[in-house]
C-alpha cells in the first residue's frame, strides 16, 4: 500500500514495461488477459465490436480494486498516481476517458488499490492505448510510458505518450444487396432499382474516406436504415467485414445487407375508438391492399389522423411479422378526445388591451360527423365572435365548412363592426392547405369625435376567394428555422351607402423567415396586400389594410398607419407594404428560453402608391420560450411620432 518503496517497485514497473511478453505472462497468471497486439505485416480484420470494446478490462479492474478496498483503510488522495497523456487532441480525450489505468483513478475506492494493481494498470496502459487508436483509425500507433516519477511520499507520476502515425482509408468497397429487393431490382421494378442505386450511391465510407469504428457503425446504420424506410421492415446484415492493411494504411470493406421481404398493407386493425366509426378511419390511411408500407405513408397516416382534431394520441405501426410481410396489419391506436371541451383564457395587448375568451369545440354534433367550433372574446377594445361547422376530414384530405365571423373594434379614431358569412371547402395537404370559399362581408364604418361615433358608411361586398398556406418549420409553436408563406386571392362585387356598386379584386401576402446566425436568431418579414376597384366603388374594411401596432409596425399604435379621412378619422387602405428584422439570442446560458432582442419595423397602409411611404420602427425586447407559445414585451421609437411606445403581447390558456 501507498507509501511506495522507491527503489525495487519502480525497478520492477520499468523492467514489466520493457519486457512485454512477461508484462503479458504475469497479466495471465493474475487471471487478466493480455492486451492484442497488431502484426506489421498482415492484415487485420476489424470485427463488428463498439469502439469502446479495448476498454472492457476497466470494469474487471473495479472488481479486485473493490476487494482491496474492504480488507485495507485508504491512503490519502495525495498517494494516487497522476496520469498525463501526450497525444493529439482527439486522441488524448479517447486515452483520458477509456484507459483502464485513467477510469481506475476516478473510482471511489481507488485508494484502495495495491502497488501491484498499479503497476498491472500502468504495464497495460500502452497497448491498450495502440488499441483504442486503431478504434479511432490509427493502426500504426506506438505508444510508451515517457516519464514515471514519484514514489515514497510523493505521488507517482505517469506520462503515456502515443505517435498515431497515418490514419487509415477506405481502399476498396464491395456492397451488395440480397433478399426481396435484389430480386425486384433485377425483375425491372423501378423503385427498386432506385432504392438499390440509392444505397450504393450514398454509402457514407466510399474509397478515400478516412475510416475509423464510429464511421464504420453509422455507414452500416445508415443502410439499414434506409432499407426499413423503404418498406423492408426487417432488413438486416447477412455479414460485414473491414480488412485492414496497416503496410499500405488501407481498408477493404465487404458488406453484404439482407433486405428481407418487402411489406405490404394488409387489415387496417384500431384500438382505442369508443364514438367514432371505424370505416371512416381506415379510409383516411390511403392505403390499398398491397401498397409497400415505408415509413413516411405510415407517417402520413398518423398526420391526417391527428389533422381530423378526434384524438389527443395517435400512433401508426405494422406488425413485424416477417411471415406476414405480404399482407402485413397496420396497427393504429389512438386515444379520443373528449367529446366536448371548452377553453377559457385571460390575456393583455397593447393593441387591443386585456381581454377573455371561451372557445367551446364538439366534435360530433347531433351525432352526425361535423366538428362546431365557437369562440367568444371580450376585451377592451375588440369583441367579437368566430364559429365554424365543418364535416370529418375525408380520404382526400378535405372538409366542408360554413362559419360566420361577428367583430367590434373600437381605437381613439374609430369604430368598425364587421360581419362575415363564409362557404368554403378546406384541403390539408402535408405541403400546402388550401382553402376554397365564397364569402358575403358588411362592415359600418364610424369616425370617433370625442364620445360621438360620426360619418358613418355601410360596405357590403360578396366574393369568390382561395387562400394558400405552405409552411416548412422545426416547430409550429416555436420555430427557429424555415419558412411559412401565406397568400390569399378574391374577386367579387361591391356596393356601399355611399359609393357606387363596382367589382373589385384583391391580392394578399405574408412571408416569414426564420433562419438562426451563429449563436443568434434571426427572423424576417414581409407583407403586402392590394385591392383594385374602378373609381367610386369601395369594399369594406375587413378587405382593406391598416399598418401599426403588435405584429405589424412596432413604435405606432395599432391600425393607425392608414389613410384618413376628410375628417380626420383614419380608414382602411387599397394597398399595403411592411417589413420587419429580428434578432433574438438567450440572455444567458442558465435561463435558454429567455431571450433579447433587437428589431427594425417599417411599412404603411396607402390608397396611392405616392402616399406608400413606409414609417419605421426599431427598438428591442425580451421573449420567453413559452410551453405556449413565444410571449415578448418590446419598447419601439416610433420615428415617424418621435416617441416609444411598450408593447406588450401576452396569453396564456388554462
Amino acid at each position: 500500500m501507498f507509501p511506495l518503496r522507491p527503489g525495487p517497485w519502480r525497478r520492477a514497473l520499468w523492467l514489466a514495461l520493457a519486457m512485454g511478453p512477461l508484462a503479458a505472462w504475469a497479466q495471465a497468471a493474475e487471471g487478466v488477459p493480455a492486451a492484442p497486439t497488431a502484426s506489421a505485416s498482415a492484415p487485420a480484420v476489424v470485427p463488428d465490436t463498439a469502439a469502446s470494446a479495448p476498454s472492457a478490462p476497466a470494469d474487471a479492474a473495479a472488481e479486485p480494486a473493490s476487494a482491496a478496498a474492504s480488507d485495507a483503510a485508504p491512503p490519502p488522495a495525495a498517494a494516487l498516481p497522476r496520469l498525463s497523456v501526450d497525444a493529439p487532441g482527439d486522441l488524448r480525450a479517447l486515452l483520458e476517458n477509456n484507459l483502464d489505468l485513467a477510469r481506475a483513478l476516478k473510482l471511489p475506492e481507488a485508494g484502495g488499490l495495491s502497488d501491484a494493481e498499479w503497476s498491472r494498470l500502468i504495464a497495460a496502459a500502452p497497448a491498450q492505448a495502440e488499441d483504442l487508436a486503431r478504434t479511432a483509425g490509427y493502426f500504426n500507433a506506438q505508444a510508451r510510458i515517457t516519464q514515471l516519477e514519484g514514489g515514497g511520499a510523493q505521488p507517482l507520476r505517469v506520462t503515456l505518450s502515443l505517435e498515431p502515425g497515418p490514419t487509415v482509408r477506405i481502399g476498396r468497397v464491395t456492397l451488395q444487396i440480397q433478399g426481396e429487393l435484389y430480386d425486384l431490382a433485377e425483375e425491372g421494378q423501378a423503385d427498386a432499382q432506385a432504392l438499390r442505386q440509392q444505397l450504393e450511391q450514398q454509402w457514407a465510407l466510399p474509397p478515400g474516406a478516412r475510416f475509423n469504428e464510429d464511421a464504420w457503425g453509422s455507414a452500416k446504420t445508415a443502410v439499414i436504415a434506409a432499407l426499413r424506410s423503404a418498406g423492408y421492415g426487417a432488413a438486416s446484415w447477412a455479414g460485414t467485414a473491414a480488412e485492414v492493411d496497416p503496410q499500405t494504411n488501407q481498408v477493404r470493406i465487404f458488406a453484404v445487407a439482407d433486405s428481407g421481404p418487402l411489406y405490404r398493407a394488409g387489415e387496417v386493425q384500431i384500438s382505442g375508438l369508443q364514438r367514432h366509426d371505424p370505416e371512416r378511419i381506415r379510409r383516411l390511411s390511403g392505403l390499398a391492399p398491397g401498397t409497400p408500407l415505408t415509413e413516411a405513408r405510415l407517417q402520413d397516416y398518423q398526420e391526417r389522423l391527428r389533422k381530423t382534431g378526434l384524438f389527443d394520441q395517435v400512433t401508426v405501426s405494422m406488425d413485424p411479422d416477417p411471415e406476414q410481410a405480404g399482407h402485413a396489419t397496420v396497427l393504429v391506436q389512438v386515444r379520443e378526445s373528449q367529446l366536448q371541451t371548452a377553453t377559457t383564457a385571460l390575456g393583455i395587448s397593447t393593441s387591443t388591451g386585456p381581454r377573455a375568451s371561451l372557445e367551446h369545440v364538439h366534435r360530433q354534433l347531433f351525432g352526425y360527423p361535423l366538428t362546431a367550433t365557437n369562440k367568444f372574446v371580450w376585451g377592451k377594445s375588440e369583441q367579437s365572435w368566430n364559429g365554424e361547422l365543418s364535416t370529418y376530414l375525408n380520404e382526400h384530405l378535405q372538409r366542408d365548412l360554413v362559419g360566420g365571423q361577428v367583430d367590434r373594434l373600437f381605437t381613439d379614431e374609430d369604430m368598425v363592426i364587421s360581419q362575415r358569412l363564409r362557404v368554403g371547402r378546406s384541403t390539408e395537404h402535408p405541403v400546402v392547405e388550401r382553402l376554397d370559399y365564397l364569402e358575403l362581408d358588411t362592415s359600418k364604418e364610424c369616425t370617433r369625435d370625442g364620445g360621438q361615433y360620426i360619418n358613418c358608411d355601410t360596405l357590403k361586398a360578396v366574393s369568390a376567394d382561395t387562400d394558400r398556406t405552405w409552411r416548412k418549420v422545426d416547430s409550429v409553436l416555436l420555430p427557429t428555422t424555415g419558412y411559412t408563406l401565406s397568400a390569399q386571392f378574391g374577386s367579387g362585387l361591391a356596393d356601399g351607402s355611399a359609393t357606387r356598386r363596382g367589382v373589385f379584386g384583391r391580392a394578399y401576402g405574408r412571408l416569414t423567415m426564420y433562419w438562426p446566425v451563429g449563436g443568434w436568431y434571426t427572423q424576417g418579414r414581409l407583407e403586402l396586400g392590394k385591392v383594385l376597384t374602378p373609381a367610386g366603388v369601395q369594399v369594406p374594411d375587413s378587405l382593406r389594410f391598416r399598418a401599426g401596432g403588435d405584429n405589424s409596425v412596432r413604435g405606432y399604435a395599432y391600425r393607425t398607419l392608414a389613410p384618413t379621412t376628410s375628417d380626420g378619422g383614419i380608414t382602411g387602405g387599397r394597398m399595403l407594404f411592411t417589413t420587419s428584422v429580428e434578432v433574438a439570442h438567450p440572455i444567458s446560458d442558465s435561463l435558454p428560453s429567455v431571450w433579447g432582442a433587437l428589431f427594425v419595423d417599417a411599412g404603411r397602409a396607402a390608397d396611392k402608391i405616392s402616399e406608400l411611404k413606409p414609417a419605421l420602427g426599431y427598438g428591442l425586447g425580451v421573449r420567453w420560450r413559452s410551453p405556449v407559445g413565444p410571449l415578448a414585451v418590446d419598447w419601439a421609437w416610433g420615428q415617424e411620432d418621435h416617441r416609444g411606445r411598450i408593447h406588450l403581447n401576452v396569453g396564456i390558456a388554462f
